[in-house]
């Protein structure tokens, strides 16, 4: 099982992480809206995260807003060399909470100075543009406008999120496409429907990625399983004295050497757990069994 993986491995400056990240989602209030109810920890967990080895932490201006950029710039500025900062944008929030697209050129311009502004970065290294539904403004224009940006320096690597394989492959005929976030666990390999909309996932992408040496950001990994699956997790889990969620990271760590993990918490327990699923060996019999 790799312990690292490299981002836009062929490009000129490749980004190689250790392969359990953070998703800061989970520091902000109650819906993904406002301050953490203990700050405190939730600086703490960041900083925790780091010193454990974690150098790829995934945000958004539009976590809070702008709650998790800040606590990052809190915790952690001046950022060692080695920390990756994955940035996304191409969607906002209501002052209803409500989740809606913010794609245009110069909307997805004004959210890539927004994250270089909270988060005192002169160039952001990683960013996912999260495609919102079928609306309007077409991928090869809200791509095109962060492959601008790109050429302009404020951008390093430009990602994907919440393709399916189609968008995927169009992507990939746009420009170069660093890395794919989207929703995937043990159970959850297939489009689901959310509060906000739809979230595609599956192995198909999974698949496109490893033939294009993409890694895979699983967002959103909740172990949700049939009885039957989850009665297999939790006998794996037993037999490592581990946790079901612990044995869900461990799963995707070895599932594919091209998954990139970024378990959220709000909780520094949870993070040490989370933290210790990567000491979890699986054998080949295990995996198979787990199917």
């Amino acid at each position: 099982m790799p312990a690292t993986i490299t981002i836009a491995p062929n490009s000129a400056r490749p980004l190689t992480v250790n392969r359990l990240g953070y998703g800061t989602m989970r520091l902000t209030g109650p819906d993904i809206w406002g301050e953490p109810a203990n700050r405190a920890e939730a600086l703490q967990i960041l900083r925790t995260a780091v010193e454990s080895g974690v150098n790829f932490l995934d945000t958004a201006d539009y976590y809070g807003e702008d709650v998790t950029n800040r606590l990052i710039r809190e915790a952690l500025y001046p950022y060692r060399d080695d920390l990756v900062i994955c940035t996304k944008v191409g969607a906002t929030r209501r002052p209803d909470k409500s989740w809606v697209p913010f794609n245009r050129p110069e909307q997805l311009r004004q959210s890539i100075d927004n994250n270089l502004r909270t988060l005192s970065q002169e160039q952001v290294q990683l960013v996912h543009l999260r495609l919102m539904g079928h609306g309007p403004v077409p991928l090869a224009e809200q791509l095109g406008a962060m492959f601008d940006l790109q050429r302009e320096g404020k951008i390093l690597h430009v990602g994907l999120s919440n393709v399916t394989p189609e968008q995927l492959e169009e992507g990939l005929r746009l420009g170069p496409v660093a890395s794919v976030e989207n929703m995937f666990s043990y159970a959850q390999r297939t489009t689901v429907e959310l509060p906000h909309g739809s979230n595609p996932g599956g192995e198909e992408v999974l698949h496109l990625c490893e033939q294009h040496q993409i890694p895979l950001v699983p967002f959103f990994s909740l172990l949700h399983a049939l009885p039957k699956q989850l009665d297999k997790v939790a006998e794996i889990a037993r037999r490592h004295a581990a946790t079901p969620a612990q044995l869900n990271i461990a799963w995707l760590l070895h599932h594919s050497p091209w998954l990139l993990p970024i378990p959220g918490t709000s909780s520094l327990a949870h993070l040490r757990e989370n933290l210790a699923a990567t000491d979890i060996e699986l054998s080949a019999e295990e995996m198979a069994y787990l199917g």
